[in-house]
């Protein structure tokens, strides 16, 4: 058997670039990494030499840096993916939040943080963890309850099986997240003889499971006793490179089509069976057809509690058909399930359903949406100098996308006006990370959308909190010379939070700025913070301001941030759904008290 003497983490470097997608193209297309102490000497020598065949990009924060990752392989639909490395301390910790996040949208990246010393020398090293009673912890033991994989590399020969795991694992459809390979520092740089063949190109295929014959006959079956079935697209349609299919299935079945928060944008916004977003941030079409439905087909959906109403929008007597490529997720709630690949479990399906049909929705239903929808959306007749709502905000970008344009959001008061509102034409072009809400993805995860298909137009959403929590990659796009629109919208604070203490009978409190303790009050000059990193930067005073602004953008060579004023209490009054907010027992509040016998009752209407 032939062999190479590498270190070990060339080795590891080495086989990262040999790992293949079914295009031919390098799985994981490049190594975000800061570099301290734990990864400078060992990943970091083998990176610069490895340069040519997989770049390495510097962030300025290791939680960015992932969600940029991240945001890369879900914007590609998990058919790439990206690596991220850092030091042993807080460099590592600082990349939990980011485990987590792609752990909850089932998302792929490798992680790989520094460690201890394996051989604990110099115990305790700079920036260790000490477990008084456990010797073998280390700070990377956070990663466990977040990782789909986790493994400690303290020998160089444990990569040989912990390599293609690693791999297996963000190349699965039902095991999919993230990765995290704790790397100690001292093994990093300790050679061994590796067997050649373990650095030859291997080509990982997207597998895609066909369902157990019994499932797919109680599923037919299922579909066919239904009088007013429901299809609830999620995201697994998207990862699965189903839209088409599911085009063709509901057109030949009739069947109307409701979209969660990662599903949208399967069916375009004006396709007839598309109902529009469900839900908790969902529209009164889609909300209406669920609350009748005697069948919930969810396809590729993990039925979180914003898509369910907390399970109130199902309550009524219904069954759950559940196509999922993860057993866990098709089982939930005493679901049906239907384990397969969405693309094969849709196609298998149709042709037995042969030429059966449900009842077509009524067209009044979407019409009467789109125009309650529209109706906020539209500029204000007159510019009273008033603060614009976010809903204006949004029809502004609305009105300035193309057809490449991708429109990303996170967390705040934007995600459930967006997932409402916002008018998503072909697959992909609407990007929302809500499965963790994770603040402070926004303008990192614009950034990887942007470097995944270079050819889109990326319009960050992100409000003056979330940009406030991590803004700093808005100077690594800069500098990478990467073109993206961030659109600030600045309501003082946390409106969001804020609107939902105040509909639970809280008083107003440490959310918006001007309700916090203080001694001066907060007047943040956004437009000079960013472009004192280098974008190009200003203020909107009006919608119509707005709207000149994002015209200008196009021309724009790098990142280009607009900064509007809003009015933190206004929200979208149409549709939305009940969510499951507990609310306290007891309260020196009226508000308080009146909030908690509502919620006792909509408990009992649950129920």
């Amino acid at each position: 058997m032939k062999t190479v003497r590498l270190t070990a983490a060339q080795a590891a470097i080495r086989y990262i670039a040999a790992q293949k997608n079914e295009d031919g193209e390098t799985f994981i297309a490049g190594m975000w990494a800061i570099f301290g102490h734990g990864n400078v000497a060992g990943i970091g020598e083998a990176l610069h030499a490895a340069r040519d065949t997989l770049t390495t990009y510097r962030g300025h924060n290791e939680q960015s840096m992932a969600h940029a990752a991240i945001a890369y392989a879900k914007q590609l639909g998990r058919r790439r993916a990206m690596a991220v490395t850092s030091s042993i301390g807080p460099g590592a910790t600082n990349m939990v939040t980011a485990a987590a996040l792609a752990h909850v949208n089932r998302l792929p990246v490798l992680l790989m943080p520094g460690d201890v010393f394996a051989n604990r020398g110099p115990d305790p090293v700079l920036q260790q963890v000490e477990d008084f009673g456990d010797g073998t912890v280390s700070a990377n033991d956070c990663f466990r309850p977040v990782s789909r994989y986790f493994d400690r590399i303290t020998r160089p020969e444990q990569l040989l099986t912990a390599l293609p795991r690693a791999f297996r694992v963000m190349t699965d459809p039902a095991d999919c997240g993230p990765v995290t390979l704790a790397f100690c520092q001292d093994v990093q740089a300790e050679a061994y003889d590796w067997p050649e063949s373990f650095f030859d190109e291997r080509i990982w295929r997207r597998r895609r499971p066909r369902p157990d014959e019994n499932e797919l006959a109680d599923a037919i079956e299922a579909i066919r006793a239904a009088s007013r079935p429901v299809i609830v697209a999620g995201g697994g349609v998207h990862y699965a490179d189903a839209c088409a299919t599911l085009k063709a299935f509901a057109e030949k079945h009739a069947i109307p089509v409701v979209e969660t928060q990662a599903g949208k944008s399967a069916l375009p916004w004006d396709h007839p069976l598309n109902l529009g977003p469900v839900g908790v941030t969902g529209s009164a079409s889609a909300n209406a057809i669920c609350e009748e439905a005697d069948l919930v087909f969810g396809v590729g959906t993990r039925f979180q509690d914003f898509t369910t109403g907390s399970w109130a929008l199902f309550r009524k007597k219904r069954r759950i058909l559940a196509l999922n490529v993860q057993p866990h997720d098709g089982t939930k709630h005493d679901a049906q399930a239907l384990i397969a690949d969405a693309d094969v479990g849709l196609k298998l399906l149709s042709e037995g359903l042969g030429s059966w049909k449900a009842e077509a929705p009524a067209p009044a239903l979407k019409e009467d949406w789109f125009r309650a929808a529209d109706a906020v959306t539209e500029a204000p007749a007159v510019d009273e100098n008033a603060h614009p709502t976010d809903m204006q905000v949004i029809g502004a970008v609305q009105r300035a996308a193309r057809e490449n344009t991708v429109v990303m959001c996170a967390a705040g008061t934007m995600p459930g006006e967006l997932h409402k509102l916002w008018k998503a034409g072909r697959p992909g072009s609407y990007h929302m990370e809500y499965g963790y809400s994770c603040m402070g993805y926004e303008i990192a995860g614009g950034l990887g959308i942007k470097m995944a298909e270079p050819d889109r137009d990326v319009v960050v959403m992100v409000g003056d909190g979330s940009y406030m929590m991590m803004n700093s990659e808005l100077a690594t796009a800069v500098s990478m010379g990467v073109k993206i629109t961030v659109v600030i919208t600045d309501n003082r604070g946390f409106g969001c939070i804020n609107r939902l203490q105040m509909g639970t009978g809280g008083a107003e409190f440490n959310n918006l700025l001007d309700h916090t303790h203080h001694v001066n009050p907060s007047h943040i000059d956004f437009v000079a913070h960013a472009a004192s990193m280098g974008a190009d930067a200003r203020k909107a005073g009006s919608i119509a301001e707005l709207e000149t602004a994002l015209a200008e953008a196009r021309a724009a060579k790098g990142p280009f941030v607009v900064v509007i004023d809003t009015d933190p209490y206004p929200t979208t009054e149409a549709g939305g759904y009940w969510w499951d907010v507990a609310v306290p027992e007891v309260s020196d509040r009226q508000e308080v008290n009146a909030a908690r016998k509502a919620y006792e009752n909509a408990l009992k209407e649950r129920t």
